[in-house]
């Protein structure tokens, strides 16, 4: 029977999300990747164990994370029902809808119809009576803005969700957003968006700065962009990479010669600052406060470690900034 290690929370750094009472871990634990069915579910365990023992206490999912879809909740609903139920209200879950889930009009997109419904699946799936946060999980075009939006408050009004997010939103359409849940007494606390050294899409949209100024946190998915920064291609491509293995989030392409010499040059800084390009990489995200968290996957338990160590060293000259500026920018 697994039990926690009574030290988990010794050395992770929590920060508050926005102006809520609500603190994550600066470092949480993605399982869009390697928590299918297609994974080794000893494995996932081990990730769960290793990420709450050392103060991860915040896991996130959609509800298409898999493969197949829905996967990835139905084993972490397993995980939690088998070992890890006793600390339900240590942990921090959240979920998502708005891509597709389903056939047909109604498994898409922000629809009231379509995000209660997602919602009442993914509960079932991971054996849960609520989520702490539940997130729109991508802009829709044609769906009014008060109709999805008031399916994220019905979710908290019907006890199904504590607190409510939005995902790959832009800036100006948060703000109107904002405007909308706060009217319907909605806790909307966080932004999840993409975010790393070589995406800097939240600080060109206006998400960045609109999230500090209306006090909302922001967790960045994709912090390694997809594991371009880690040495991982430093040296070529491993057979048992992602490119290699699953060419639907990154392919071969992407690592172009410059690509190539980016990825060296910022490898060059990390060793300089006595980290890896992995840790930096966090850390860069972190730098300045306004993120909340970093979403980090991983493939094993070890990755979860080197993950955490990120939070040791958040400082950066205004030399180094510069610097990694010139070379990814």
């Amino acid at each position: 029977m697994y039990q926690a290690s009574e030290n988990r929370y010794d050395s992770m750094a929590y920060n508050r999300c926005g102006k809520s009472g609500l603190k994550l871990p600066a470092v949480s634990l993605g399982l869009w990747h390697n928590f299918g069915d297609t994974s080794s579910y000893e494995n996932m365990k081990q990730m769960c164990f290793t990420a709450f023992d050392n103060g991860i206490t915040h896991f996130d999912l959609a509800n298409n994370y898999g493969p197949e879809a829905g996967s990835a909740e139905k084993n972490l609903g397993l995980i939690l029902k088998e070992h890890l139920s006793q600390y339900r209200d240590e942990l921090i879950i959240s979920t998502k809808a708005g891509y597709g889930m389903w056939d047909g009009p109604y498994g898409d997109w922000g629809s009231r119809k379509y995000l209660l419904a997602s919602l009442d699946q993914s509960l079932k799936r991971l054996g849960l009576d609520y989520v702490d946060i539940f997130y729109h999980h991508r802009m829709d075009p044609e769906t009014p803005l008060e109709e999805t939006m008031g399916a994220l408050a019905h979710a908290v009004a019907s006890g199904k969700a504590l607190y409510v997010g939005l995902s790959n939103y832009d800036g100006a359409t948060l703000e109107k957003a904002t405007a909308i849940l706060e009217e319907l007494h909605c806790p909307f606390i966080i932004n999840q968006n993409c975010y790393s050294i070589f995406d800097r899409t939240i600080e060109r949209n206006g998400l960045k700065e609109t999230s500090k100024k209306l006090g909302k946190g922001i967790i960045a998915f994709s912090p390694l962009a997809q594991g371009m920064l880690t040495d991982r291609y430093l040296h070529g491509i491993p057979e048992d990479s992602r490119i290699r293995t699953d060419g639907r989030f990154l392919n071969e392409s992407a690592l172009t010669s410059e690509r190539l010499e980016q990825i060296r040059r910022l490898n060059d800084l990390a060793a300089e600052r006595g980290q890896t390009l992995a840790e930096m990489s966090l850390s860069w995200i972190l730098r300045d406060g306004i993120v909340t968290s970093v979403l980090a996957g991983a493939s094993r338990p070890s990755q979860i470690l080197d993950n955490i160590k990120a939070i040791n060293n958040t400082k950066f000259s205004e030399d180094e900034l510069k610097l990694i500026d010139e070379i990814s920018l």
